[in-house]
């Protein structure tokens, strides 16, 4: 009997860099393939980066609180983040989804609503797609199409010792609005009759159901003339996507644990559920901030974009990643983030 490895062993970044280590590119015009938040692909004059994501049911979403719309609006957003992570723009989309019989078409119609408003108030066209059924439930796969100029890609790659890390937004929100969902989800179970208790928890629901992608943080540092020297976009915690920057520019990287910028009302919710709110922002994930670094020289620049806060500096490799605490404690980032398998 042969050996059988589980997938679980190796999780979904191992898996990716199992299934990938032996590709090779062969086309000139393939600038990066997998390992960034898209591939990037030479067109001449610029730069075309492309990126695809699949949300499943039962895995990245729960229909019985997730509203199909707000899904649609989801499923465009969480890919569009990935184009603005590397510094580019998007600008068309295609869309394939395997749904199951059990959706009529209202349900679709709602669903290509959501995915149109998102469409419309990021500017990008929906140019295709495939539709297939599904014996299971609904799957959405999206692939984002955009552009950047080629002095202006960023990659993950490119932090230096000594650079500032920048977090964009508040972090932890959409861990904590999951954890609320998940909890009325329990007390329906046990009485149908009971009606959700949601009162007073808005943001932190529309951070887990109805995230926004940074174009407007991309845009200010266009306009501050500032380019981050590494980038990414938080989908998977904090935590998680520090490592990734480290690993991709071989550094080490120090956060303050007190800068990590949460909102007041994550805050309260994090202590109702008895939960620390700096771990949740290091290990919730689905925020879909952007977590960047960018030279010293640039601090006063970086200083006066409101929509960013400075959490902590690149540090030499063999120092790691680790999160500084106020009394002055230092403890390793582990990536407990989103695990797949």
């Amino acid at each position: 009997m042969s050996d059988r490895t589980e997938l679980s062993q190796l999780g979904e970044f191992g898996l990716i860099e199992h299934l990938t280590k032996d590709l090779k590119t062969t086309q000139a015009s393939t600038i990066k393939g997998v390992g960034d938040d898209a591939a990037v692909i030479d067109r001449g004059d610029h730069y075309e980066l492309i990126s695809t994501d699949m949300l499943v049911e039962g895995v990245h979403f729960d229909m019985s609180y997730t509203p199909i719309k707000h899904l649609g609006y989801k499923a465009v957003s969480v890919n569009l983040s990935d184009i603005y992570a590397m510094n580019g723009t998007p600008t068309q989309i295609t869309v394939s989804i395997a749904v199951s019989s059990r959706f009529p078409i209202e349900a679709m119609d709602e669903l290509y609503s959501g995915i149109s408003e998102a469409c419309e108030r990021y500017d990008v066209d929906l140019v295709g797609g495939d539709t297939t059924s599904s014996l299971t439930g609904l799957i959405i796969s999206i692939t984002a199409i955009g552009s950047v100029a080629k002095e202006d890609v960023t990659y993950r790659s490119g932090a230096q010792e000594h650079d500032l890390v920048c977090v964009s937004g508040d972090l932890g929100g959409a861990y904590i609005g999951l954890q609320i969902l998940e909890r009325e989800k329990e007390v329906w179970k046990e009485n149908p009759n009971v009606q959700p208790d949601l009162e007073g928890f808005d943001y932190v629901l529309e951070r887990i159901l109805k995230p926004e992608p940074r174009a407007d943080v991309i845009a200010v540092l266009k306009e501050q003339g500032i380019k981050p020297t590494s980038m990414i976009d938080i989908s998977d915690g904090l935590g998680s996507e520090l490592l990734h920057l480290c690993k991709q520019s071989d550094c080490g990287v120090r956060i303050y644990e007190e800068k990590i910028p949460i909102d007041a009302s994550t805050a309260a919710q994090c202590q109702e559920f008895g939960l620390e709110p700096s771990v949740c922002a290091l290990n919730g994930g689905e925020d879909y901030e952007l977590l960047f670094t960018v030279r010293q020289s640039d601090f006063e620049k970086i200083s006066k974009v409101k929509e960013v806060v400075i959490v902590g500096h690149i540090s030499d490799k063999a120092s790691g990643a680790a999160t500084v605490y106020p009394q002055g404690e230092e403890i390793q980032i582990k990536a407990q983030g989103w695990k797949s398998f």
